[in-house]
């Protein structure tokens, strides 16, 4: 099972939004399953993201400083929204809505 921990305005897209409670939305990945495809099944929008996590390592932001944060990168170059990355069963996403800052370290 992959979780997608959903933060911010993106809290909207999910079933049973609750303000104040965590927001976890769990799919099983399929043989071929990608960030996009998971995305696309749980009915939230890319373009709504601002950050995004994947097993606790930035992977894309659009905010062009975020490689100064001083979290741990998953890929070089975080302005890339190619989210054609392959996920697996214990998989962790994090998404961080347009209203929502994250803040270096």
């Amino acid at each position: 099972m992959v979780e997608i921990h959903v933060y911010g305005t993106l809290r909207h897209h999910t079933n049973g939004f609750r303000p104040g409670q965590a927001c976890v939305v769990t799919q099983v990945p399929g043989p071929d399953e990608t960030i996009s495809s998971l995305l696309a099944s749980a009915g939230i929008p890319a373009d709504e993201i601002s950050h995004l996590f994947f097993n606790a390592k930035l992977l894309a932001s659009r905010n062009r400083m975020a490689s100064m944060y001083g979290y741990q990168q998953a890929s070089a170059d975080l302005t890339n929204w190619d989210l054609d990355v392959p996920v697996a069963d214990g998989d962790r996403i994090g998404l961080f809505g347009k209203d929502m800052v994250i803040l270096g370290m």
